[in-house]
């Protein structure tokens, strides 16, 4: 897998699903460590809030990166024509930006890193954690998984008893999706059980 990372140009993206930053930022850390060279962006809906204030998550990730943030969509517009990225990730995906996503709404900095990355047919790679993927999101969910050059995460259900409709990726299996995608593959099994993994 190290070898595959070496010297590629990566986009992390974070959508503002704030309890989950903190999750996915070893799995930055292990790809900049690997040869990666990361690219961070952050949503302009991240706010302060008690998982950490906007500031500090910037700051984060710049250190983790070595890179500044891009927060805005004339940051990112460049992505496209410059041919920056070799791929994306969106981790964490929310609700929101996976239905964007789907219906060819580009109205942030996510949004606009993704839709520069698909028009230069590089893969983008979504971690989805939002409550409403079985429900008014699951429509969205199918587009996305039969669009071309877009991978997931493998995701499940994280609470079925009392959340049956929220689905979350295992944000452990990130680099392991991401380098499948590269290779133009998606990780299988893409359904997996997060509650029996969770009781484990």
């Amino acid at each position: 897998m190290a070898a595959l990372f070496e010297g590629k140009r990566i986009g992390w993206a974070l959508a503002a699903s704030h309890c989950s930053f903190e999750e996915v930022l070893p799995s930055i850390e292990q790809l900049v460590a690997r040869g990666a060279q990361v690219f961070p962006i952050l949503s302009e809906h991240a706010v302060d809030t008690r998982f950490g204030t906007v500031e500090e998550w910037v700051a984060r990730l710049q250190q983790a990166t070595g890179r500044r943030v891009m927060r805005s969509i004339v940051e990112t517009e460049p992505v496209g024509p410059k041919k920056l990225l070799d791929a994306l990730v969106i981790a964490p995906c929310t609700g929101t930006t996976l239905a964007k996503l789907a219906l060819a709404i580009n109205d942030s900095a996510v949004l606009m890193a993704a839709k520069a990355t698909l028009r230069n047919g590089r893969p983008v790679v979504l971690a989805i954690s939002t409550n409403d993927a079985l429900g008014a999101n699951a429509k969205n969910l199918g587009l996305l998984l039969s669009m071309k050059n877009v991978y997931m995460v493998p995701f499940g259900q994280d609470n079925p008893e009392e959340k049956p409709t929220s689905m979350v990726a295992d944000f452990s299996l990130i680099l392991p999706a991401l380098e499948a995608a590269l290779e133009g593959r998606q990780i299988q099994p893409m359904i997996i059980d997060r509650a029996r993994r969770q009781v484990r």
